[in-house]
């Protein structure tokens, strides 16, 4: 599955991704700490990454969750990543998690990822309804979900805790066909 727009494509994530999910993370490192935190951790290395994409890998195989990587087609560099995570099958529904480079941030990428990934989640994964989590001071994350016609739900209390901070109120978006 390949998915493409602009200069850009949206593919699963593959075990040879390995060194670029390395300098992704360690070059956003800030930006991954608050609320990527175990993506950073698992990436910090050549050798965690490895491991890291070997594991995303087969769970995207086995339908546990799955993430996409955002590449530029011609430089083959990692720009951004998707997850759709959080899945249950019974009720057809999952949560997206984002991040996007430094560099990368308020180009719409992530906006037109999320746009695509709506619509194959919808029609390939048979997913019914898709959640967005975010607090609420993440205002990018909040204009992805509202320029994707997610619609606010809730305030979820408490429903997150940053490493070695205190639990953080976020806000759900959801959309469902």
């Amino acid at each position: 599955m390949l998915l493409s727009f602009d200069q850009f494509n949206i593919q699963p994530v593959h075990e040879k991704d390995y060194w670029n999910l390395c300098n992704f993370a360690v070059a956003n490192e800030d930006r991954l700490r608050a609320f990527f935190p175990l993506t950073l951790a698992q990436n910090l290395t050549p050798e965690l990454s490895k491991f890291f994409a070997e594991k995303k890998a087969k769970q995207f195989q086995e339908k546990t969750e799955f993430l996409y990587t955002i590449k530029e087609k011609e430089k083959k560099g990692l720009v951004g990543l998707v997850y759709i995570k959080e899945l249950d099958w019974t009720i057809q529904q999952g949560e997206f998690a984002y991040c996007i480079g430094y560099e990368y941030e308020g180009k719409g990428i992530i906006s037109t990822s999320i746009k695509q990934l709506t619509q194959h989640a919808f029609e390939n994964l048979g997913l019914k309804t898709l959640q967005i989590i975010a607090h609420e001071s993440n205002l990018a994350s909040i204009k992805v979900a509202e320029k994707n016609d997610f619609i606010w739900k809730k305030t979820l209390l408490k429903s997150y805790t940053p490493p070695n901070g205190e639990p953080m109120d976020m806000e759900l978006y959801e959309l469902s066909i």
